[in-house]
């Protein structure tokens, strides 16, 4: 199989509120939410980076989608990882990400790989580990 990820999926237990932290919060663009006239359709989308899209839709409807029986979160179950060009940037997004409404897991520090992140939860208790490591610096 060919690597193709185009879009990560995060299943929400109110999709107002997700869309509301990803982007008033965090500033992800996105044009609103859309499919509000279908039975389990509601969906919004956000640019992430040149062919990758978050979007979050509500759990009830991706159990639906894939006939699995809704189940509680598990945050240990996977984290998305935010990369940035310095430590500071990774305090500032640490910052921008509380101010928006999200829970500190663990707050920005120096790491044993020789980089520095912190992870932060969001609303819906997804986890992202905002990090700057030497080693893998983003190419913008």
């Amino acid at each position: 199989m060919k690597p193709r990820v185009t879009m990560i999926t995060l299943g929400v237990d109110d999709l107002e509120r997700a869309y509301r932290f990803y982007r008033d919060g965090l500033g992800f663009p996105s044009k609103g939410i859309i499919g509000k006239e279908f039975e389990h359709g509601a969906v919004a989308f956000f640019d992430l980076q040149e062919g990758l899209k978050l979007a979050v839709w509500p759990r009830a409807s991706l159990a639906h989608d894939t006939g699995l029986q809704v189940s509680p979160p598990a945050p240990t179950d996977l984290s998305l990882g935010h990369n940035v060009r310095s430590r500071e940037e990774v305090d500032e997004a640490m910052a921008r990400a509380l101010a928006a409404g999200a829970t500190i897991v663990k707050p920005a520090h120096d790491t044993f790989w020789g980089g520095y992140a912190g992870y932060f939860q969001d609303p819906d208790q997804h986890v992202w580990e905002v990090a700057w490591n030497p080693q893998l610096l983003p190419a913008d």
